[in-house]
């Protein structure tokens, strides 16, 4: 990391050097580097060399999981998050609406298997509106499935449950005040240990 690109460079030159001397070598084709900055044509060269490796630059990598940007937005991360959710939503349908499970078993299958994946990392995102939708749409999209349809008492035919009869029924916060009760989570912890304090049960 380094507040300029040249820092950048005499940074992977010193990690080049290093790994050499111990018997390793740093491969050029899974190393990259990324500029991050509100100025988009600040640093718009292709690669970086160093020591004759030459280092790609990107304008979005992958890192532990989470998905960083250039313009460090958390759009894409989120999009990510939420395929990955669906992928393990579709792997566990057909137990979330099956009848020989109670309603609470179910939105225990939702909070301790889909929601986790869904919100990895999110103790680092700041949400705008629209993101705030897009995960609510999906969190009801789930519990819609969970509860199932409604008899509509005019019609008498069957219907899906509308966003104020899920909330009812799910008494539980919502997606959106969980990343929010765990961003806050985070905070205080980051405090307390600037604090220099040992935190335990975080």
């Amino acid at each position: 990391m380094g507040g300029s690109v040249d820092t950048v460079k005499k940074n992977a030159e010193t990690l080049v050097a290093a790994t050499k001397e111990i018997g390793l070598d740093v491969k050029a084709h899974k190393t990259k580097y990324m500029t991050v900055t509100r100025d988009q044509n600040a640093g718009r060269i292709h690669s970086m060399k160093t020591d004759n490796i030459s280092i790609e630059r990107v304008e979005e990598f992958k890192y532990l999981g989470t998905t960083l940007t250039n313009q460090n937005s958390i759009r894409e991360e989120i999009k990510s998050r939420l395929k990955l959710g669906s992928v393990c939503y579709y792997s566990v349908q057909n137990l979330l609406s099956s009848r020989s499970l109670s309603k609470n078993l179910n939105i225990k299958i939702y909070r301790s298997i889909i929601l986790p994946v869904v919100l990895y990392g999110c103790e680092t995102w700041s949400l705008t509106l629209k993101e705030e939708r897009r995960l609510r749409v999906f969190e009801n999209r789930v519990l819609r499935r969970v509860f199932g349809p409604k008899r509509d008492e005019v019609t008498g035919e069957r219907r899906k449950l509308h966003n104020e009869e899920l909330m009812d029924l799910y008494s539980l916060p919502n997606i959106v005040r969980v990343v929010k009760s765990r961003r806050m989570r985070w905070a205080r912890h980051v405090a307390r240990m600037g604090r220099g304090e040992v935190c335990t049960g975080f």
